[in-house]
């Protein structure tokens, strides 16, 4: 476990709403566990980070963000996307827009043209470029580990929930279209939006 990002996190908490601060927009506490906590540390303890950032070349984003960019051409010409399960997990999106939350990131000291544009679970991303056969092939589809695994069980359905067992024990529950918050603790997310259009 990494937790160089530890005191990132307490000097966070310190501010006002503690831990919770951003859960309101993000459905999410501060913790080391998420991506805009990681991204703030690079900025804030790694020169050529920062200046990459300040000249705008800096792209901060999720496996799938730097799968999919090298796919598509990387420097050449490759998108830079995240999908929205993932998304979801930067501490960086409003479960109400779905978009990224300037003031969040304002606070946090990212930059949002660093951030990956954020697309659905399911819509042609763009196509394979750079690597012979597969060129042109189009990508289609990314969703975050549980999130494929909600879907992938069928819970569909408000109320149907799954639980999986791996890197540790995750449940997720279907709230349908409503973010529903906890008032104990457990974490509000996207579960998948099936295309461009979807809800």
């Amino acid at each position: 476990l990494d937790l160089r990002t530890s005191e990132t996190v307490a000097k966070l908490c310190k501010g006002a709403g503690g831990k919770d601060r951003f859960r309101k927009q993000t459905g999410l506490p501060v913790s080391t566990y998420f991506s805009a906590v990681k991204m703030k540390w690079l900025l804030d303890n790694v020169p050529e980070v920062t200046k990459a950032a300040d000249d705008g070349r800096c792209m901060f984003g999720t496996v799938e963000s730097w799968l999919i960019y090298n796919l598509t051409g990387g420097k050449d010409g490759g998108i830079h996307i995240t999908d929205i399960s993932n998304a979801s997990r930067y501490m960086l999106m409003n479960l109400k827009t779905l978009e990224w939350d300037e003031a969040i990131c304002k606070t946090l000291g990212i930059p949002v043209k660093c951030l990956p544009k954020i697309v659905s679970n399911s819509e042609v991303y763009g196509k394979v470029k750079g690597f012979g056969i597969l060129d042109g092939i189009s990508i289609a589809g990314a969703l975050g580990d549980q999130h494929a695994a909600l879907l992938g069980q069928g819970c569909l359905e408000v109320g149907s929930s799954k639980n999986t067992y791996g890197t540790g024990c995750f449940m997720l529950l279907n709230t349908g279209l409503e973010a529903v918050p906890s008032h104990n603790g457990l974490l509000t997310t996207i579960g998948y939006k099936l295309g461009s259009e979807a809800k």
